[in-house]
Parts: C-alpha cells; structure tokens; sequence
C-alpha cells in the first residue's frame, strides 16, 4: 500500500512540484492550499507524512503543527523559505522532525520523506547515527547533536560537516572540498571559507579558537575529535 503524504503548500507550482517528484518515488500525494484544508484531511484520512510550509494564507504552519501534536504523532517536515535559526528552532522545539529550506531539492526532499517514514515504521529500532566525541549525526535525516542539544544545519552545511567527519584524520583544500561537497570541480572557492565559519560558530565554544574543526597550514580544513589530537 502507498504511503499518503499531505503536502500544505499555498504556491501551485510548489506543489505540484513536490507531487511530481512524490509521485515518481511512488507514493500518494494528497495536496492542500491552507493549513484549515490540511487539518480537515489529517482528521478524515490516512495520512503518514506531512510536509508543511509555515507561510499559509490564515492559519498559519505553527498553528497547524501546534494543532496536529496535541492529538497525533505524525511525522512532519517543514519546508519553509523562512530559515532564520529561530524559526528552525521554534518549528523543531513544537515538534516537527525536519526543517527544510527553500529552495530546495526535490531530489532531496524524497530522499528525507523516505528517510523519515523507514525511521518511522522501524520505531526508530534501527539507529544509523554516526556517534564521534560530543557528536551524534543522523546521515539521514540530515539530523546533529551535540552533548545531546540540537545544532541546526543547513543542507550544505551539514554536508560539509559530515563529509569532513566522515573523513576524520585528513586535511582537505578547499578545492577538494568543493569537488566532493559542491560537486563541482571549478567555482567560487571562498564559499569553503564561508560555510567552515558558519559551522564554526554553530559548534565551536569559540569559533576564533576552533576545537574540533582546524585549518591545517598549507593543506586546508581537518576535522579533529580529540581535543588533544594535533592538527597543525
């Protein structure tokens, strides 16, 4: 049986967007305007997943997902264009699961949807997290903890970040990382730069003194999970 996912979108051509791409992963698309249709089709149907924006005509997405938690637990990921951090905190502190930014991929945006609904039907026995010093990252759910709290990421930052955990122990130039980040071989390589400080100040104590992210002399940037371990 397909899994029913809401799609709460006032813009059309979002919508029939995300149903395009929903569709081609074979699931069954339900889409509605205003959080009041959203609400009404939580409460008639079967729903398994809702993606929602938080920019609705009347009610807004806060209201809804406010709404929604008191009577079921249903997975929910916003896809908003409001990324300030506390919006994204806000939405997670109220309970959705995911907090996604427009634009967006929609290549991306299923592979979160399948993501979420497997944690979900497992009830969340299997635990892909990888777990290094004070950090538990979720490669699926785009998900980071640190000392239990959660860092808010954006896509790219959090790609970034995984890819330098991942490879723990070696320096890479800016260069290589936009190879196997941004995927491209040639661009604007200060955006290296950019998104290294913007992870800084989000998991550093002092992003001017950084612990576990370094930059190495001559070689680049270096992931170190041991604050004792030499990286330049």
């Amino acid at each position: 049986m397909k899994h029913r996912i809401l799609v709460i979108e006032d813009e059309d051509e979002i919508r029939e967007l995300i149903k395009l791409y929903l569709d081609k992963e074979g699931y069954e698309t339900i889409q509605a305007g205003t959080a009041e249709e959203g609400l009404a089709l939580v409460k008639s149907g079967s729903i398994d997943l809702v993606l929602l924006d938080l920019n609705l005509p009347g009610v807004s997405g806060f209201e809804f997902l406010r709404t929604i938690r008191k009577e079921k637990d249903l997975p929910v990921i916003i896809v908003s264009a409001r990324n300030a951090d506390e919006d994204v905190v806000l939405g997670l502190g109220m309970g959705a699961d995911e907090f996604v930014t427009k634009p967006f991929s929609p290549r991306v945006l299923c592979a979160r949807v399948d993501a979420l609904l497997r944690r979900s039907r497992l009830g969340g026995i299997v635990d892909r997290s990888i777990c290094v010093g004070p950090f538990s990252i979720d490669p699926d759910a785009y998900f980071v903890k640190k000392d239990g709290e959660r860092i808010v990421l954006s896509t790219r930052e959090f790609e970034l970040f995984l890819f330098l955990v991942k490879s723990m122990g070696k320096a890479f130039t800016p260069e290589e990382l936009y190879d196997k980040v941004w995927g491209n071989a040639y661009g604007d390589l200060t955006a290296v730069g950019v998104y290294i400080q913007r992870i800084r100040k989000k998991i550093e104590v002092d992003a001017s003194n950084p612990r576990y992210i370094k930059t190495v002399r001559g070689k680049g940037y270096r992931f170190c999970a041991d604050e004792g371990e030499e990286c330049e």
